[in-house]
């Protein structure tokens, strides 16, 4: 029962992904070309880098291309339905951070299963839950997310060591999946929501005392 709701929840992360890449794609008023390049990046680039560290070669998408099927299918859908949203903005973003949750226990727990250790399989849960969305700002023209003060990566982190801490302590995988899911989607819509956000470099010493003389 797990194992079938663990597929489906991973469908339904490559289709949030492809979604929020198509939407990106209609910001920047590209052709159908674009929408499905950025939809396909960002649907299946987290996993395909996930799965190249692990050595799992070849990488998911290719001995099961209906992953890449439904990409095309959702970014040509969204095509000709982006209109639709008043707000692709904030449409974008609640949807990313499904994907964004999604992908960090799924990322977390694929590890697992492979034999990766906690720290791995942490590490791995933030691949696959943010370098989709790299890729895509990146094909867009736009600074990375993940690079940015936003709570974004770190809510990634958090509902990984949350799945992971749970699967390894014998919590049982049902449980950890809903923690670590619930830990970081509720952390990514509270920081959407109440504009959290992460401390940003300051100047220093020899720093601040330049900025004062060039000032």
């Amino acid at each position: 029962m797990i194992d079938q709701a663990m597929t489906f929840l991973d469908w339904f992360g490559v289709v949030v992904f492809a979604t929020t890449g198509s939407l990106a794609a209609a910001r920047k008023r590209m052709d159908l070309f674009g929408f499905i390049l950025l939809g396909t990046a960002t649907g299946i680039g987290g996993g395909t880098i996930r799965d190249t560290v692990l050595g799992a070669t070849p990488v998911f998408w290719i001995t099961s291309p209906e992953y890449l099927l439904a990409c095309v299918a959702v970014s040509s859908a969204v095509f000709f339905l982006a209109h639709i949203p008043q707000s692709r903005e904030a449409l974008l973003l609640r949807v990313d951070a499904l994907g964004l949750a999604l992908f960090a226990v799924l990322g977390a727990d694929r590890t697992l299963a492979m034999a990766g250790g906690p720290v791995a399989a942490v590490a791995m849960g933030i691949v696959t839950a943010t370098f989709g969305g790299v890729v895509r700002d990146v094909l867009s023209g736009e600074s990375p997310g993940i690079l940015s003060r936003e709570v974004y990566a770190s809510a990634a982190l958090a509902g990984a060591s949350m799945f992971v801490l749970l699967h390894e302590g014998g919590a049982g995988r049902e449980i950890a999946v809903i923690v670590g899911f619930s830990a970081a989607a509720a952390i990514r819509f509270g920081a959407l929501h109440w504009g959290w956000s992460l401390p940003r470099y300051g100047a220093r010493g020899a720093d601040r005392a330049n900025e004062v003389v060039s000032s």
